[in-house]
């Protein structure tokens, strides 16, 4: 079974409890950092969407939105609790060229491995506009493996450079780490990145 296969499994067989734990933490800080850099009502691929939760806040700001997941079951989930159609589809299946304004990563393609990750990260390069806008969560680290019962590449300033040099047209316009804003889990560090296409 591929990593990314096992880490789906999980999200199918926990998507309730991941919906229970996700869905109504307090996020409007980072959502609006990220929306602050767009004009109204422009086109966003929410990618990995997870619970739906910050899908549902882009289109009640007035926003375009598609909204992607790898698991069938949280598909589900997050097209109930935000009215639209989630698309069950992995990450490596992006194939759209220069039609979003933004992409959403929010703690989704961290479940890639490094050279997975190199390629998506081409595709979402692809899918925006130019001087269009990508954001993106790793947990802060240098851990790769699985944890949990799924498998994660967590991020440096130093590793995320690194990667970043094999994708053209892309350069970090901020970066900065957080807590995890789950209760109890706020020992956790994240690294954040808006990153901008040329």
């Amino acid at each position: 079974m591929r990593k990314i296969d096992k880490t789906i499994e999980y999200y199918n067989e926990n998507a309730e409890q991941f919906v229970e734990t996700t869905a109504n933490v307090e996020f409007h800080h980072m959502q609006n950092r990220f929306l602050n850099k767009l004009q109204a009502g422009a086109h966003i691929l929410d990618f990995g969407c997870g619970s739906g939760r910050d899908t549902k806040y882009f289109l009640e700001q007035g926003y375009q939105v598609d909204a992607v997941d790898g698991s069938a079951e949280l598909c589900k989930l997050a097209s109930e609790l935000t009215g639209i159609e989630v698309k069950h589809m992995c990450f490596q299946e992006l194939s759209e060229a220069v039609k979003y304004d933004g992409i959403w990563a929010c703690s989704s393609i961290l479940h890639l491995n490094l050279s997975d990750l190199e390629d998506v990260m081409k595709k979402m390069t692809i899918a925006v506009k130019s001087n269009g806008i990508i954001y993106t969560s790793f947990k802060y680290g240098t851990f790769s493996g699985e944890r949990n019962g799924r498998y994660f590449t967590d991020m440096t300033e130093e590793t995320f450079d690194k990667l970043l040099q094999n994708v053209t047209d892309l350069r970090i316009e901020e970066q900065w780490i957080t807590s995890d804003v789950r209760p109890g889990r706020g020992e956790e560090k994240w690294l954040n990145l808006i990153l901008k296409k040329n």
